[in-house]
């Protein structure tokens, strides 16, 4: 009777599951244009002191979150770490690097559910600009998806990671990734993206939207080389410069916010 019992409370548990996922989030979604939840780990993972204290000397994203919500942070980057292959070539990965890069990621994230994606598994770091095979040129990063792998030059990362000019690396390659995975996936956030996606992207189709983008000078030349480089390029500017962005093209800043669930500005 105590096995039929179980039995019962299992079959309800996934009943449940099934209504929550198939049914309330569905219309939660059209709703409210963000998934039912975010976050729901019964066992949190735990960094050490030394990795919290670069956290927070590196990324002021995390210093200026609830306790909670630091946590979850925590507890994403040591996932990330622990999910992706890191390869340096010709440069000791240390630890402090593998940090900066889940922390770019993880902030990047952080309004997503199913932040863990299966689409790329590598990692790869030169020190300086790598010439690649791809093209036959010199870059400083790119993201293959046939190879499932995101290059980066560590010089070039870094020097995005800690100045705010409006060109980040880390964030760049990772938006490229996301916009990929919001092509092939179909959960709330993946959706949320792609839908927010084909409203940005009129800045860039349509002439007299795109011509005032250019009047301001303030995303650069690149941005407007295609769809996808214009998407990687104003997220860059609206994790460095939200103010400047949200005061100059407030709609767009919307969208942006929108796209990835973002909470913290």
């Amino acid at each position: 009777m105590l096995f039929i019992f179980f039995i019962g409370i299992i079959f309800i548990v996934i009943l449940v599951l099934i209504i929550v996922f198939r049914v309330i989030e569905p219309i939660y979604l059209l709703l409210f244009n963000k998934p039912l939840y975010l976050f729901f780990y019964p066992i949190l993972q735990q960094i050490d002191p030394q990795d919290k204290t670069v956290l927070e000397r590196e990324f002021p994203f995390y210093e200026n979150l609830p306790e909670k919500k630091k946590r979850y942070f925590e507890h994403r980057v040591k996932n990330f770490i622990g999910h992706y292959n890191f390869d340096g070539k010709s440069i000791e990965v240390t630890q402090e690097m593998k940090l900066i890069i889940a922390g770019t990621y993880v902030m990047l994230t952080f309004g997503m559910r199913a932040y863990l994606i299966d689409l790329f598994e590598h990692i790869v770091i030169y020190p300086t600009v790598y010439y690649s095979t791809i093209n036959q040129e010199y870059h400083k990063g790119e993201y293959n998806p046939r190879m499932k792998t995101i290059v980066f030059s560590w010089e070039d990362f870094l020097s995005g990671h800690q100045t705010k000019d409006n060109i980040n690396l880390g964030l760049h390659e990772f938006t490229h990734v996301l916009h990929f995975n919001s092509r092939k996936r179909s959960d709330p956030n993946a959706i949320i993206f792609y839908d927010e996606f084909m409203e940005i992207e009129k800045y860039f189709d349509q002439e007299n939207l795109a011509n005032k983008l250019k009047e301001k000078h303030y995303f650069r030349d690149y941005a407007y080389t295609n769809k996808f480089e214009f998407l990687a390029v104003i997220l860059e500017h609206f994790f460095e410069t939200p103010e400047i962005f949200r005061k100059e093209f407030p709609e767009l800043f919307e969208n942006v916010k929108t796209m990835i669930n973002y909470k913290e500005v």
